[in-house]
């Protein structure tokens, strides 16, 4: 039931931001930005320095903002995610081990996968809701392609995703669409204030698509 209520939250507000930094502190300011901003679900990526006490620290700040980990490469650093406040575990590809135990904590787990056979593997371990990773490599369309064999299996692209395309990604059937640097990289130049319009300019197109 605790998987099911979170994504239920995470479908709910649509836009995952995908955090990285060169350090913790630009991180930390980076998701802060995107925070005043009005997104909701942070992905914070174990590519940043730290990533576990981040998770810890943002985590602990609480609020109705919902902190996951990406780019988890295998069940140990899931478990460091988990223990560190971590609501849901996304991967750049699918592991089973990784799926076991986040069935076994009752979080969720959204793995990479580009291909019918690899989004039917983790349907069978459980899977709800799948990252189309790369997601510039696909059009829209291919969401209603998939949802015709496949309708149960919720699609989350992410990669490529911008402010001209994410209203098509979501009419399409898109569940929710992930989004890096398309927010975030103006934090590369400290530009934070610049990181916090872009967060806002994603948040209302998202919204736009449901009313």
């Amino acid at each position: 039931m605790q998987a099911y209520n979170i994504l239920k939250e995470m479908i709910s507000h649509k836009l995952a931001v995908v955090i990285r930094g060169e350090n913790h502190s630009m991180a930390y300011e980076t998701a802060q930005a995107c925070i005043k901003g009005g997104l909701k679900l942070l992905e914070v990526t174990f590519t940043v320095p730290g990533a576990e006490r981040l998770i810890r620290t943002l985590s602990a700040e609480g609020g109705d903002v919902l902190v996951g980990s990406g780019t988890v490469l295998d069940s140990e650093t899931a478990r460091i995610a988990i223990l560190a406040g971590a609501k849901f575990i996304v991967s750049p590809g699918f592991d089973a081990n990784t799926a076991k135990l986040c069935n076994r904590y009752g979080i969720p787990y959204l793995p990479g996968c580009m291909t019918v056979n690899e989004m039917l593997q983790a349907a069978e371990y459980g899977v709800s809701v799948i990252k189309l990773f790369p997601g510039d490599a696909f059009q829209p369309s291919f969401i209603q392609n998939i949802h015709g064999p496949l309708p149960h299996i919720e699609i989350m692209p992410t990669g490529g995703i911008t402010l001209d395309n994410v209203g098509g990604w979501l009419k399409a059937g898109a569940a929710m669409v992930g989004v890096g640097g398309e927010i975030t990289k103006p934090a590369k130049t400290g530009d934070y204030e610049k990181v916090e319009a872009l967060a806002r300019s994603f948040r209302q197109s998202v919204r736009m698509v449901g009313d």
